[in-house]
């Protein structure tokens, strides 16, 4: 029987994204004027990471025939809020500012509420209450 590994002291959670945008110039728009999300460093034309105060998204420009081939493909990203009612108020927001909303809000069974838009480059986002990590 193999010797059971001790885990090291836990990990502060997901907190950071990186993204290949063909949209480069409208998706930083998008995370900064509109989710309100702050340049933390940008190191050169192509590259500029964000910070919403307790996460990072790296936005890396992308130029070519074929984005590069992972060995995952990304579903969404999501953000999180303190309140049900904050998923509706954001709702109201984006559609006001003219962002794709691909689903109305909606109550999980678990108490969750969110809905979902894309951002300019076509990734899908969640704004997402999550009882266990919201901030109520």
């Amino acid at each position: 029987m193999s010797e059971k590994l001790v885990r090291p002291n836990p990990h502060g959670g997901m907190r950071h994204i990186a993204l290949f945008v063909e949209k480069f110039d409208e998706t930083l728009c998008f995370y900064t004027d509109v989710m309100g999300m702050t340049v933390e460093w940008q190191p050169d034309p192509d590259n500029i990471y964000l910070c919403s105060g307790n996460d990072n998204l790296a936005l890396h420009r992308y130029q070519g025939p074929l984005r590069p081939v992972a060995g995952q493909r990304l579903d969404h990203i999501g953000f999180i809020l303190n309140a049900p009612e904050d998923v509706d108020a954001w709702h109201a927001f984006l559609l006001a500012n003219q962002v794709s909303i691909k689903t109305e809000p909606r109550t999980h069974r678990d108490g969750a509420r969110s809905f979902y838009c894309l951002d300019p480059d076509g990734n899908l986002v969640q704004l997402i209450f999550h009882p266990p990590i919201s901030g109520r």
